[in-house]
C-alpha cells in the first residue's frame, strides 16, 4: 500500500515536471493537459484530471478510492519550443514503454535546468535580418533595409536589457517600442532613411507577440476558455505596449 502510493507520488511528479516545462517554454493548453493525462495512463493511472492555466497546473489522481491533488505555480514564461519537443520525445518513449518513471524523471530534471536557446548576439543578429526582411515584405524600399536592421536590432536589444532591470512585460516592451521609433525617426531625419513607416513596422514585428496570438487563438477554438482569454489579453497589452511606444514618437513628430 505504502509502496503504491510513493510510485503514485513519483508519476504526479513526473507528469507536474513535464506539465510545468512545456508551459514554461511556451506550449498550448491542450497540448500539456493531454501530456500529463497520456503519460501518466502509460504509467498505470487511468483516472486522472488536469487543469491548466498560464499561470499554474493541478493535476489529480484517483487510486483506490482515493483522490490525490497537486499544485504548481508558473511564474516565468518564454518561448522555448526545442524543450517542447524534448518533452514530447520523452512522452511518447514512456507510451511506447522506452522509458520508466525513474529515469524519465531524471531526463525532464535535466530538460528543466537545461539552456537551449540560441547564443544572445545570434537572437540580436536575427531579429535585425528579420526586420529588414519584413520591411520589404511590407513593400519597402531596399535602401531602408539597413536602418531597419539597425532599429530592429537596437529593439530588440533593449528589450531584453529592460526586461531584466524592469521584470514587468508591459514596461520592458513599451521602451522598446520607444527606442525603435525614435530611432527610426533618427535616421529618417539625417538621412539615412526615407520611409519612416516602413522602417518602424519592420523593426517591431520582432517584438510582436506572435505564439502567444496563435496560442490563444487554438485554445480558444479547443474550449479551454480560461485559458484563451488570458494569453489574448496578455498579447492584447503587449500590442498596446507596442503601439504607445510608437505612438508618443509620432505625436512628437507630428508636433515638431
Amino acid at each position: 500500500m505504502e509502496k503504491r502510493k510513493a510510485q503514485i507520488n513519483e508519476i504526479m511528479e513526473v507528469c507536474l515536471l513535464a506539465g510545468k516545462v512545456m508551459l514554461q517554454s511556451g506550449a498550448e493548453t491542450y497540448r500539456v493537459e493531454d501530456t500529463m493525462m497520456r503519460m501518466a495512463t502509460a504509467c498505470g493511472i487511468n483516472e486522472t484530471h488536469s487543469y491548466v492555466t498560464p499561470t499554474g497546473i493541478v493535476f489529480s489522481a484517483e487510486y483506490m478510492e482515493e483522490t490525490k491533488t497537486k499544485l504548481i505555480r508558473i511564474s516565468e514564461r518564454s518561448t522555448d519550443l526545442k524543450k517542447v519537443a524534448m518533452v514530447n520525445s520523452i512522452s511518447r518513449k514512456i507510451s511506447s514503454g522506452e522509458l520508466n518513471v525513474q529515469d524519465a524523471l531524471i531526463k525532464l530534471k535535466e530538460i528543466d535546468s537545461l539552456n537551449v536557446t540560441f547564443p544572445f548576439i545570434l537572437q540580436v543578429v536575427a531579429a535585425s535580418i528579420a526586420s529588414g526582411c519584413f520591411l520589404i515584405m511590407y513593400n519597402g524600399l531596399w535602401k531602408d533595409f539597413i536602418p531597419a536592421m539597425v532599429s530592429g536590432g537596437l529593439g530588440f536589444l533593449s528589450l531584453v536589457y529592460f526586461h531584466r532591470f524592469v521584470p514587468i512585460k508591459f514596461f520592458s516592451e513599451f521602451l522598446a517600442s520607444f527606442i525603435i521609433g525614435l530611432l527610426s525617426l533618427l535616421l529618417v531625419k539625417i538621412g539615412w532613411g526615407h520611409q519612416l513607416d516602413k522602417i518602424i513596422i519592420g523593426s517591431v514585428m520582432s517584438l510582436v507577440p506572435g505564439l502567444l496570438i496563435t496560442n490563444a487563438v487554438r485554445d480558444l477554438m479547443a474550449g479551454h476558455l480560461v485559458s484563451g482569454l488570458s494569453k489574448g489579453a496578455e498579447a492584447f497589452l503587449t500590442a498596446f505596449a507596442i503601439g504607445s511606444g510608437i505612438a508618443i514618437v509620432l505625436s512628437f513628430l507630428a508636433n515638431t
